[in-house]
């Protein structure tokens, strides 16, 4: 039966800018940290477009005192003129219409990142507010927005200059967005990262608060990119690099490979946007590249006909950066947030170079080639030698594998495998607070004894021994590394609880890293979480049902103050100090429970990280420590060294 209320009146016409204020995580994803920072980046595009156009040599970012940001290029400067078929000048349009800009015509932009025209419009509807000056025809020009793009100040021109180019100055609406405060890491990170894709331009970040500058600036580009990427592993030769501009999509490429390396990193550009997702052009690469590396294995001698080098096996200990520049009217995205190239050609265009490239450097460099293709038939045995190991845990050793099952593992008696939980926890003590407090028919518990192993740059076969992430793997179904497929989970959370100190976060870290190397997908689709624990208990006295459990020292003051006089304060330690119940209702419990999703905000940042912290050489650990840890009394580490 028809709802006769329902009319004409009931359909709400926003406009442009209200639309992406109603729904921002359309436009940039989110927004948590990884959306407040798409507005830099946006603005930054602009500027690089510009600059790799031919317009400019420098780009500036500068973090100011009072939370906002300035992003000023040295380009042609945005038009100023009246736009005919709105009225208003082309900057106001460009700062307030979605699909509007100068990039859909080729005659503007050989290349740019910004194909959809949303990026200006989209950050200055989220700002609480946003100026734009305008350095042009020997004029400066100003205009401002407030309040999530409303005018506040028409065009105007504020006197004469020598200067041309555009600065963009804005403030993040915190009504939006949770958190305002830019990092300063992330940020210099990407300015980094665009530095290597830009050659012969400064990109420059200032933090006025810390006082922090930078200038990044490179002129061999992606070679660089690779010497910096692997500068703490151990190369086999030289960084390979080819720049291929024979057609109208450009093609850069620089690899190496490094011994004692076992992961693949293959880092993929369109028009200097970051496609973490891949595309096109890294399918043309990988495709090449397994079928380049097999031909000249076959042709010498090296490898039977009927023995092909797997591409997985081809690619491990690969590093390598792969740069595309796509015409506008070629350019295909899947997703506005760019994550995955969808142009056609890219395919073939990226085949081609590497294949008119490549051998002929094999050729020339027979050495390396020969040791090339003895790592790679390494791989291969150590990939065919741990496929057999799985296999048999699965057949004649199945009865041995449930039984190291068995001894730690409590199962989830449910099949739907997408509701069911699996908690990872340290100690047997919790382990068994967990176990009796869960719900049996969706919560597993797996206890973990001691510490993990460092599964950084460790082998397949090494992991594949090691008791715990061989227990791991089984109890999760669904193989790991190259093999794993992440609809085959026995469970669609994967939940670390440790202890709230520097243990468990040492443990956190250790898992963490083994699901990036081995199970990165489930931190894809969001699968992975840390247990947020209580930190304390406040409770009255004479009454200790009477109780407030609190996750921070804010929540710890509001809980003394409500529960007030004669409270008492327990401090959890450990997660061991919970019964069951209290561990259950706090830490487990669906309806009461605090989770930390784990994810992936700059994928680039996150290697580097990794490398840094997880890596063998202990050099760059101790100064990454040294430049941004500030310990004070009352952390354990002082009190070591005091002790």
């Amino acid at each position: 039966m028809a709802d006769e209320k329902y009319t004409a009146n009931d359909i709400e016409l926003l406009s442009e800018l209200e639309g992406v204020r109603k729904r921002p995580g359309m436009y940039i994803g989110s927004t948590n940290l990884n959306g407040l920072h798409h507005l830099v980046w946006e603005i930054v595009d602009n500027a690089v477009d510009e600059a790799v156009n031919g317009f400019g040599k420098k780009i500036t970012v500068t973090l100011m005192r009072d939370g906002s940001l300035t992003v000023e290029d040295e380009g042609r400067g945005v038009p100023v003129d009246i736009h005919k078929q709105s009225g208003i000048p082309a900057v106001q349009l460009i700062y307030t219409t979605l699909h509007s800009g100068g990039k859909f015509n080729s005659k503007n932009y050989k290349t740019s990142a910004g194909l959809h025209g949303v990026g200006a419009t989209v950050t200055n509807a989220l700002s609480e507010y946003l100026e734009v000056t305008v350095y042009r025809e020997g004029k400066i020009h100003h205009i401002a927005f407030a309040n999530g793009g409303h005018l506040t100040t028409p065009l105007e021109v504020l006197g004469p200059t020598t200067k041309h180019g555009t600065t963009v100055h804005f403030k993040p609406d915190p009504s939006i967005f949770p958190n305002t405060k830019f990092s300063y890491e992330t940020i210099s990170s990407r300015l980094e990262e665009k530095s290597y894709l830009l050659t012969g331009v400064h990109f420059v970040i200032k933090d006025q608060i810390s006082g922090n500058t930078h200038d990044y600036y490179t002129e061999h580009g992606l070679r660089e990119y690779v010497q910096t990427l692997t500068m703490d592993k151990t190369p086999m030769a030289d960084i390979i690099d080819l720049n291929d501009t024979s057609n109208p999509i450009q093609v850069e490429i620089a690899m190496r490979w490094c011994v004692g390396d076992y992961g693949e990193n293959i880092y993929s550009y369109a028009n200097d946007v970051r496609t973490a997702d891949g595309g096109t052009h890294e399918t043309g690469f990988k495709g090449a590249l397994t079928k380049i590396i097999n031909d000249w294995a076959t042709e010498n001698e090296l490898i039977k006909p009927n023995q092909s080098i797997d591409g997985s096996d081809i690619r491990e200990g690969l590093t390598a950066v792969l740069s595309v520049k796509v015409p506008e009217n070629k350019l295909e995205y899947e997703g506005q947030t760019k994550g995955k190239l969808g142009t056609p050609e890219a395919t073939a265009v990226v085949s081609n170079a590497l294949s008119n490239f490549m051998p002929y450097y094999l050729t020339e460099n027979k050495d390396f080639a020969v040791a090339l293709i003895k790592k790679c038939a390494q791989a291969k045995e150590a990939r065919e030698a741990a496929r057999k190991a799985r296999e048999a845990a699965r057949g004649t050793k199945k009865k041995v594998a449930e039984m190291i099952i068995s001894d730690k593992l409590a199962s989830a008696q449910s099949k739907d495998y997408k509701n069911n939980e699996l908690f990872i926890v340290e100690g047997d003590s919790a382990g068994g607070s967990a176990k009796k407090g869960r719900d049996r028919s969706h919560q597993a518990i797996l206890p973990l004894r001691g510490k993990p192993l460092n599964t950084h740059n460790v082998s397949n076969q090494e992991i594949i021994d090691n008791l715990e992430f061989s227990t791991l793997i089984q109890t999760i179904g669904a193989g790991f590394g190259d093999e794993f497929n992440p609809d085959a989970s026995h469970y669609g959370k994967i939940i670390i609880m440790t202890d709230a100190d520097t243990d468990g976060a040492h443990i956190q870290i250790l898992l963490l890293t083994f699901f990036y190397n081995y199970m990165k997908p489930l931190i894809d689709r969001g699968m992975v979480y840390i247990a947020q624990p209580p930190l304390y208990r406040v409770f009255k006295k004479s009454d200790p049902k009477k109780r407030i459990y609190c996750w921070n020292d804010e929540e710890l003051e509001k809980a003394k103050q409500k529960i007030g006089a004669g409270y008492g304060v327990n401090r959890y330690k450990g997660l061991g100090e919970m019964n069951e119940d209290e561990l259950a209702m706090t830490t487990m419990n669906k309806e009461s429970r605090v989770l930390c999703r784990v994810m992936i905000d700059d994928s680039l940042v996150t290697e580097k990280r990794i490398e840094t912290l997880m890596g063998k050489d202990s050099a760059p650990r101790w100064n990454w420590i040294q430049e941004n840890i500030t310990f004070n009394e009352e952390d354990e580490f002082i009190k070591e060294v005091k002790n």
